[in-house]
């Protein structure tokens, strides 16, 4: 089997859509669709856009090969030898849109736009939706971690227990985007050039004869990158005075250790501790680094208690997104072809928050040009011209219009970006370092109250009157 094809990395129903479609002979119509999700994660005040990288190499791989052919040829659908040889000859030839990797994103808005056949649109919808969702994720929870520790060194440890290999490694991407400074994970140190880090197992203080032995076999071994772990067998009374012992040495070998990590028992009064007994031996340059089940919730306590941490290594928890595993990003039909034109489309749902935004829509961030900030996202009908004509705007809640506010002297920033016209890729992707610096420069258009962890105020994203009251016309007349 060939691991590297993603073609079918699809929902059956999507396969069986595309040969209904081509049974009618309406597989050449177009349509659009696009990507938002509804509520933040975590309660957190706005989400970390990521997984651009991997949707544009999935789409220009985009190929059924023989093995894929072979396997269609053995659904219990029966599907026509003629279809398997139009899918022979698929390769995406529409518009692909979206916003920047490391842009600060919000609910219901859309974040990917994909215009073009019905055949080929409805085969994207699962892997984009995979790809954006769990980056996006993983990104939002590294911010999160970012912003209780803002000077401190993060560190993805996760491989271990990632979903898997490729959760793994495009999780390590997507916490570097939003502010994590290494990875131990090898495999996306080359691929992405992310910095990796690492120090020792239990294991190996366990294969020595004693503590003592093995920190000076591993100091002697690696005497540029030294951290040992201290937790093996008694972290004050035996760990931390050995490393002390074999950092003593090294001074005398113009070496200097370079720190110490604590992975089990009461952080913040070991890690006070032992920062005591390290300056007290005259090794103030020894840093301390955590690990242990670590989130933004117990980061954001130690740092209340005062723990002398200077590191944290970060692995289950947010490689797993331990406490919301899933962001719910949806693919939705907005508008269709008919006798040439597009019309807009719905989706009505016995929960209101599941009524689609009808029509093909563009996304602004409203920046005040008196103090360089985000006011607000303003979602727009495609061609109205309002917000780039810089008029004076009503901002309001749609749900609670009471709540509102004017907005003028303003830069209307379009958050969509062309990626791909007509199948062919115009978008150069960035080197992830350029989406990092992005991705802080993201953050510095939002005041504080919108991105602090507790409480975040809510950030308005408004719908023009045109859009709004387009969804008002197609509820009332597909609900009468």
């Amino acid at each position: 089997m060939t691991y590297d094809n993603l073609t079918l990395h699809t929902d059956k129903y999507q396969i069986n859509m595309m040969y209904a479609h081509w049974i009618h002979g309406t597989h050449e119509s177009r349509a659009v669709f696009e990507v938002f999700f509804r509520k933040l994660p975590f309660g957190n005040g706005y989400a970390v856009f990521a997984g651009l990288q991997r949707i544009v190499e999935y789409v220009n791989s985009l190929h059924f090969d023989d093995e894929c052919i072979q396997y269609l040829r053995k659904q219990e659908e029966n599907y026509d030898p003629q279809f398997l040889e139009e899918l022979r000859r698929f390769k995406f030839t529409g518009d692909l849109l979206a916003v920047e990797e490391g842009t600060i994103v919000f609910p219901n808005e859309p974040l990917i736009r994909v215009e073009g056949k019905i055949f080929e649109a409805q085969l994207l919808e699962t892997a984009i939706l995979n790809f954006m969702n769990f980056q996006t994720l993983i990104a939002t929870k590294a911010s999160r971690i970012r912003q209780v520790a803002p000077d401190d060194i993060l560190m993805e440890f996760g491989t271990r227990r990632a979903q898997e290999a490729d959760a793994a490694v495009w999780g390590a991407r997507a916490a570097y985007i939003a502010g994590f400074d290494a990875t131990s994970n090898m495999r996306a140190g080359m691929l992405f050039d992310i910095p990796s880090k690492g120090t020792h197992a239990h294991s190996w203080v366990q294969d020595h004869d004693s503590e003592e032995e093995s920190f000076y076999r591993y100091a002697a071994a690696l005497p540029d990158q030294v951290t040992l772990l201290v937790d093996t067998y008694d972290t004050l009374r035996s760990g931390v005075p050995h490393a002390i012992q074999v950092a003593k040495t090294m001074e005398q070998q113009g070496k200097r250790m370079g720190g110490i990590r604590l992975d089990s028992g009461d952080l913040a009064y070991l890690s006070k501790t032992a920062r005591t007994m390290l300056d007290e031996a005259g090794l103030s340059y020894v840093k301390i680094v955590a690990s242990n089940d670590l989130d933004e919730n117990i980061i954001f306590n130690l740092k209340s208690q005062d723990a002398r941490i200077d590191s944290w290594g970060v692995g289950t928890q947010l490689i797993t997104a331990a406490d919301q595993p899933a962001l719910g990003g949806v693919y939705k039909l907005v508008a269709r072809e008919k006798d040439g034109e597009f019309i807009p489309v719905i989706k009505i749902s016995g929960n209101p928050e599941k009524v689609s935004t009808p029509g093909i829509k563009d996304v602004f961030r409203l920046v005040s040009l008196e103090t360089g900030r985000a006011e607000a996202d303003y979602v727009s009908l495609a061609g109205e011209t309002d917000v780039m004509s810089g008029e004076k705007l009503k901002l309001y809640d749609k749900v609670h219009p009471y709540l509102y506010k004017y907005i003028e002297q303003y830069e209307a920033i379009p958050l969509l970006r062309h990626i791909f016209v007509d199948g062919r890729q115009v978008y150069r992707l960035p080197n992830l370092q350029d989406i990092r610096v992005y991705h802080q420069k993201q953050l510095g258009l939002f005041w504080p109250e919108f991105l602090r962890k507790l409480n975040p105020a809510k950030y308005l994203v408004d719908f023009s009157t045109k859009a709004w009251e387009l969804k008002m016309e197609l509820i009332h007349k597909n609900t009468k």
